[in-house]
């Protein structure tokens, strides 16, 4: 467990790359909300 190791943090900073012990790119609350939620669309009338 260290630097030759692959599923380790420490061991795909050494070697250079990603993967799920060290994701690329990290999900924010802002961007799950703000890009994948939308309002449900009511049919009918408003008011």
């Amino acid at each position: 467990m260290g630097k030759g190791d692959k599923k380790t943090a420490r061991g795909k900073i050494w070697r250079g790359s990603y993967g799920k012990s060290r994701p690329h790119h990290i999900k924010t609350k802002s961007a799950v909300a703000g890009g994948f939620a939308r309002k449900k669309r009511v049919s009918g009338k408003s008011g």
